[in-house]
């Protein structure tokens, strides 16, 4: 697999992610045609920062902000997500299922 052809597929499913809303690593790479590779996708993203890319969007599959120590410039993923109206306690999102946005059935 070529990891930069890979990472730009990551990229543009990630620049499709609605405001207000959030996938899973896996997601992506389930609609990549990549199952199993979701630690790829979080691969993708931490190479991503400085590009124009909302990766504040995606969380682990139950909701977890797992990808908020790569986060660097003046705002953390938590308060990305909290400017866009997403809830989150305890290093989680708040009613994970009314705001996940699952790329396999919104872009068909």
């Amino acid at each position: 697999m070529d990891n930069s052809s890979f990472f730009q597929d990551v990229y543009e499913v990630v620049r499709l992610i609605p405001p207000g809303r959030v996938t899973s690593y896996g997601a992506i790479a389930h609609y990549l045609g990549t199952r199993g590779s979701a630690r790829m996708v979080g691969w993708a993203l931490n190479s991503s920062y400085g590009q124009e890319i909302p990766a504040h969007r995606v969380v682990n599959r139950i909701g977890v902000l797992t990808g908020k120590m790569y986060f660097g410039g003046n705002k953390s993923m938590q308060e990305l997500l909290e400017e866009e109206g997403i809830i989150i306690k305890d290093n989680q999102i708040e009613q994970f299922d009314q705001v996940f946005w699952d790329p396999s059935r919104e872009l068909l």
